[in-house]
Protein backbone atom coordinates (compact mmCIF):
# COMPACT_ATOMS: atom_id res chain seq x y z
CA UNK A 1 0.00 0.00 0.00
CA UNK A 2 1.27 3.48 -0.89
CA UNK A 3 2.52 5.49 2.06
CA UNK A 4 0.85 8.84 2.71
CA UNK A 5 2.62 11.99 3.90
CA UNK A 6 1.65 15.54 4.78
CA UNK A 7 4.25 18.32 4.62
CA UNK A 8 3.04 21.59 6.10
CA UNK A 9 4.29 24.77 4.48
CA UNK A 10 5.19 23.04 1.23
CA UNK A 11 4.89 25.85 -1.31
CA UNK A 12 8.58 26.77 -1.34
CA UNK A 13 11.94 26.29 0.35
CA UNK A 14 12.53 23.35 2.65
CA UNK A 15 8.94 22.12 2.60
CA UNK A 16 8.79 22.19 -1.18
CA UNK A 17 12.00 20.17 -1.45
CA UNK A 18 10.91 17.64 1.16
CA UNK A 19 7.60 17.11 -0.62
CA UNK A 20 9.30 16.75 -4.01
CA UNK A 21 11.68 14.14 -2.63
CA UNK A 22 8.82 12.19 -1.05
CA UNK A 23 6.94 12.20 -4.36
CA UNK A 24 10.08 10.87 -6.05
CA UNK A 25 10.30 8.17 -3.38
CA UNK A 26 6.79 7.01 -4.24
CA UNK A 27 4.85 8.60 -1.38
CA UNK A 28 1.35 9.96 -1.86
CA UNK A 29 2.20 13.45 -0.69
CA UNK A 30 -0.01 16.29 0.49
CA UNK A 31 1.27 19.78 1.19
CA UNK A 32 -0.33 22.79 2.82
CA UNK A 33 0.23 26.44 2.00
CA UNK A 34 -1.78 29.63 2.18
CA UNK A 35 -2.29 29.68 -1.59
CA UNK A 36 -2.64 25.93 -2.02
CA UNK A 37 0.47 25.49 -4.18
CA UNK A 38 3.20 22.87 -4.09
CA UNK A 39 5.53 20.73 -6.21
CA UNK A 40 4.38 18.67 -9.17
CA UNK A 41 3.04 15.31 -8.08
CA UNK A 42 1.94 16.52 -4.65
CA UNK A 43 -1.61 17.41 -3.75
CA UNK A 44 -1.64 20.97 -2.47
CA UNK A 45 -4.28 22.01 0.07
CA UNK A 46 -4.88 25.66 1.02
CA UNK A 47 -4.48 26.17 4.77
CA UNK A 48 -3.81 29.00 7.17
CA UNK A 49 -2.09 27.27 10.07
CA UNK A 50 -3.27 29.94 12.50
CA UNK A 51 -6.82 28.69 11.86
CA UNK A 52 -7.42 25.51 13.86
CA UNK A 53 -10.59 24.70 11.92
CA UNK A 54 -8.72 24.94 8.63
CA UNK A 55 -6.05 22.58 9.94
CA UNK A 56 -8.70 20.08 11.07
CA UNK A 57 -10.28 20.25 7.62
CA UNK A 58 -6.95 19.32 6.01
CA UNK A 59 -6.67 16.15 8.06
CA UNK A 60 -10.31 15.29 7.42
CA UNK A 61 -9.71 15.64 3.69
CA UNK A 62 -6.62 13.45 3.78
CA UNK A 63 -8.34 10.67 5.72
CA UNK A 64 -11.37 10.84 3.44
CA UNK A 65 -9.24 10.83 0.30
CA UNK A 66 -6.35 8.53 1.25
CA UNK A 67 -7.73 6.67 4.27
CA UNK A 68 -4.45 6.89 6.18
CA UNK A 69 -1.51 9.07 7.20
CA UNK A 70 1.95 7.61 7.72
CA UNK A 71 4.08 10.73 7.99
CA UNK A 72 3.61 14.31 9.16
CA UNK A 73 6.41 16.79 8.51
CA UNK A 74 5.86 19.91 10.62
CA UNK A 75 7.51 22.58 8.52
CA UNK A 76 5.08 25.54 8.35
CA UNK A 77 6.79 28.78 9.34
CA UNK A 78 6.10 32.50 9.11
CA UNK A 79 8.60 35.31 9.33
CA UNK A 80 7.90 38.31 11.56
CA UNK A 81 7.17 41.64 9.93
CA UNK A 82 10.50 42.77 8.54
CA UNK A 83 12.59 39.60 8.38
CA UNK A 84 15.65 41.80 8.58
CA UNK A 85 14.55 42.54 12.13
CA UNK A 86 16.43 39.42 13.11
CA UNK A 87 19.48 41.65 13.26
CA UNK A 88 17.92 43.64 16.11
CA UNK A 89 17.85 42.60 19.80
CA UNK A 90 14.54 41.45 21.26
CA UNK A 91 13.80 44.67 23.16
CA UNK A 92 13.86 46.63 19.91
CA UNK A 93 11.44 44.28 18.17
CA UNK A 94 7.61 44.44 18.32
CA UNK A 95 6.03 42.03 20.77
CA UNK A 96 3.80 40.63 18.02
CA UNK A 97 6.83 38.82 16.58
CA UNK A 98 5.50 36.18 18.97
CA UNK A 99 2.44 35.63 16.78
CA UNK A 100 4.48 34.33 13.86
CA UNK A 101 7.55 32.76 15.43
CA UNK A 102 5.66 31.02 18.24
CA UNK A 103 2.09 31.03 16.94
CA UNK A 104 3.06 29.45 13.62
CA UNK A 105 6.56 28.19 14.34
CA UNK A 106 5.52 26.20 17.41
CA UNK A 107 1.79 26.19 18.16
CA UNK A 108 0.77 25.27 14.61
CA UNK A 109 3.04 22.22 14.77
CA UNK A 110 1.43 21.11 18.01
CA UNK A 111 -2.06 21.43 16.50
CA UNK A 112 -1.08 19.41 13.43
CA UNK A 113 0.57 16.78 15.64
CA UNK A 114 -2.63 16.36 17.67
CA UNK A 115 -4.59 15.53 14.52
CA UNK A 116 -1.85 13.28 13.15
CA UNK A 117 -1.52 11.54 16.50
CA UNK A 118 -5.20 10.63 16.50
CA UNK A 119 -5.00 9.11 13.03
CA UNK A 120 -1.68 7.35 13.51
CA UNK A 121 -2.32 5.84 16.95
CA UNK A 122 -5.61 4.41 15.75
CA UNK A 123 -3.79 2.85 12.79
CA UNK A 124 -0.92 1.62 14.98
CA UNK A 125 1.96 3.35 13.22
CA UNK A 126 3.40 6.54 11.81
CA UNK A 127 6.06 9.22 12.19
CA UNK A 128 5.81 12.86 13.23
CA UNK A 129 8.82 14.97 12.24
CA UNK A 130 9.51 18.49 13.47
CA UNK A 131 11.77 20.67 11.33
CA UNK A 132 14.07 22.28 13.89
CA UNK A 133 17.59 23.71 13.75
CA UNK A 134 20.80 24.37 15.61
CA UNK A 135 19.04 27.43 16.99
CA UNK A 136 18.09 25.06 19.81
CA UNK A 137 21.75 24.81 20.82
CA UNK A 138 23.07 28.33 20.25
CA UNK A 139 21.77 31.77 19.45
CA UNK A 140 20.47 31.94 15.89
CA UNK A 141 18.42 34.77 14.38
CA UNK A 142 16.51 35.86 17.47
CA UNK A 143 15.33 34.99 20.97
CA UNK A 144 11.90 33.89 19.73
CA UNK A 145 13.39 31.81 16.92
CA UNK A 146 15.47 29.87 19.43
CA UNK A 147 12.51 29.48 21.77
CA UNK A 148 10.36 28.04 18.99
CA UNK A 149 12.98 25.53 17.85
CA UNK A 150 13.81 24.40 21.37
CA UNK A 151 10.08 24.01 21.97
CA UNK A 152 9.84 21.72 18.96
CA UNK A 153 12.64 19.54 20.32
CA UNK A 154 11.02 19.27 23.74
CA UNK A 155 7.67 18.60 22.11
CA UNK A 156 9.06 15.65 20.16
CA UNK A 157 10.78 14.30 23.28
CA UNK A 158 7.64 14.43 25.39
CA UNK A 159 5.33 13.21 22.62
CA UNK A 160 7.58 10.18 22.28
CA UNK A 161 7.02 9.35 25.96
CA UNK A 162 3.25 9.47 25.56
CA UNK A 163 3.39 7.59 22.23
CA UNK A 164 5.23 4.58 23.66
CA UNK A 165 3.52 1.35 22.70
CA UNK A 166 1.40 2.94 19.97
CA UNK A 167 3.74 2.27 17.06
CA UNK A 168 4.03 6.02 16.39
CA UNK A 169 7.37 7.87 16.64
CA UNK A 170 8.22 11.56 17.02
CA UNK A 171 11.53 13.05 15.89
CA UNK A 172 12.99 16.56 15.75
CA UNK A 173 15.47 17.24 12.95
CA UNK A 174 18.27 19.80 13.10
CA UNK A 175 18.88 21.11 9.61
CA UNK A 176 22.01 22.93 8.59
CA UNK A 177 22.28 25.72 6.04
CA UNK A 178 19.79 25.01 3.24
CA UNK A 179 20.43 25.77 -0.43
CA UNK A 180 17.03 27.27 -1.15
CA UNK A 181 16.37 28.97 -4.47
CA UNK A 182 16.28 32.31 -2.66
CA UNK A 183 19.65 31.79 -1.02
CA UNK A 184 21.26 30.54 -4.21
CA UNK A 185 19.92 33.56 -6.09
CA UNK A 186 22.09 35.82 -3.93
CA UNK A 187 25.24 34.49 -5.59
CA UNK A 188 27.05 33.92 -2.29
CA UNK A 189 29.80 31.41 -1.59
CA UNK A 190 29.00 31.30 2.10
CA UNK A 191 26.29 32.44 4.45
CA UNK A 192 26.72 33.15 8.17
CA UNK A 193 30.15 31.54 7.93
CA UNK A 194 28.92 28.29 6.35
CA UNK A 195 29.84 27.15 2.85
CA UNK A 196 26.99 26.92 0.36
CA UNK A 197 28.95 24.23 -1.49
CA UNK A 198 28.61 22.04 1.60
CA UNK A 199 25.08 23.11 2.58
CA UNK A 200 21.97 20.91 2.29
CA UNK A 201 19.59 20.76 -0.65
CA UNK A 202 15.92 20.78 0.40
CA UNK A 203 15.49 17.48 -1.45
CA UNK A 204 18.34 16.02 0.61
CA UNK A 205 16.29 16.66 3.74
CA UNK A 206 13.30 14.92 2.13
CA UNK A 207 15.36 11.86 1.25
CA UNK A 208 16.61 11.70 4.83
CA UNK A 209 13.05 11.89 6.14
CA UNK A 210 11.92 9.11 3.79
CA UNK A 211 14.80 6.86 4.85
CA UNK A 212 14.18 7.64 8.51
CA UNK A 213 10.52 6.62 8.15
CA UNK A 214 11.65 3.26 6.73
CA UNK A 215 14.36 2.65 9.34
CA UNK A 216 13.57 -0.50 11.36
CA UNK A 217 15.35 1.14 14.30
CA UNK A 218 12.99 4.13 14.28
CA UNK A 219 11.29 3.29 17.61
CA UNK A 220 14.65 3.58 19.39
CA UNK A 221 15.18 7.03 17.86
CA UNK A 222 11.77 8.37 18.85
CA UNK A 223 12.03 11.46 21.03
CA UNK A 224 15.50 12.37 19.85
CA UNK A 225 16.72 15.53 18.14
CA UNK A 226 18.85 14.37 15.20
CA UNK A 227 21.14 16.14 12.74
CA UNK A 228 20.08 15.70 9.10
CA UNK A 229 23.65 15.87 7.75
CA UNK A 230 24.72 13.10 10.14
CA UNK A 231 21.68 10.96 9.30
CA UNK A 232 22.50 11.44 5.63
CA UNK A 233 26.04 10.23 6.19
CA UNK A 234 24.77 7.19 8.09
CA UNK A 235 22.21 6.35 5.40
CA UNK A 236 24.51 7.09 2.46
CA UNK A 237 22.35 9.99 1.23
CA UNK A 238 23.93 12.93 -0.59
CA UNK A 239 22.91 16.23 -2.15
CA UNK A 240 21.56 16.53 -5.68
CA UNK A 241 25.11 17.10 -6.97
CA UNK A 242 26.45 14.03 -5.18
CA UNK A 243 28.20 15.89 -2.35
CA UNK A 244 27.62 15.14 1.32
CA UNK A 245 26.60 18.22 3.34
CA UNK A 246 28.44 19.28 6.48
CA UNK A 247 27.09 18.90 9.99
CA UNK A 248 27.11 22.13 12.00
CA UNK A 249 27.37 20.28 15.30
CA UNK A 250 30.87 21.52 16.13
CA UNK A 251 30.07 25.14 15.26
CA UNK A 252 27.23 25.15 17.76
CA UNK A 253 29.17 23.48 20.53
CA UNK A 254 27.52 20.12 20.97
CA UNK A 255 24.85 17.59 20.19
CA UNK A 256 21.10 17.40 20.49
CA UNK A 257 19.27 18.66 23.57
CA UNK A 258 16.73 15.89 23.88
CA UNK A 259 16.56 13.45 25.41
CA UNK A 260 18.86 14.56 28.24
CA UNK A 261 21.87 12.39 29.14
CA UNK A 262 20.92 9.51 31.42
CA UNK A 263 23.39 10.62 34.08
CA UNK A 264 21.66 14.01 34.27
CA UNK A 265 18.34 12.46 35.25
CA UNK A 266 18.12 11.57 38.90
CA UNK A 267 15.66 9.08 40.27
CA UNK A 268 12.94 10.70 42.40
CA UNK A 269 12.87 9.80 46.04
CA UNK A 270 10.29 7.19 46.88
CA UNK A 271 7.06 8.46 48.36
CA UNK A 272 3.97 6.86 49.78
CA UNK A 273 1.65 5.41 47.15
CA UNK A 274 -1.17 7.67 48.36
CA UNK A 275 0.90 10.80 47.64
CA UNK A 276 1.98 9.88 44.14
CA UNK A 277 0.53 11.81 41.24
CA UNK A 278 -0.55 9.98 38.10
CA UNK A 279 2.16 9.75 35.46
Amino acid sequence: MTRVALVTGGSRGVGYGIARALVDEGWTTYVTSRKGTGPDGARALPCDHTDDAAVAAVFDEITTDAGRLDLLVNNAWAAPNGFGGFSEPFWKRPVDDWDTLIGVGLRAHYVASVHAGRIMTEAGGGLIVNISSFGSRGHLHSVLYGMSKTGLDKMAADMAVELRGTGVSAISLWLGLIRTDLLLSLGLDEFAGFSLARAEDPEFVGRVVARLAADPGLPELSGHSLVTAELGAAYGIVNNDGTPPDSHRAAFGGGPLFPPPVEAVSEPESEPESERTPS
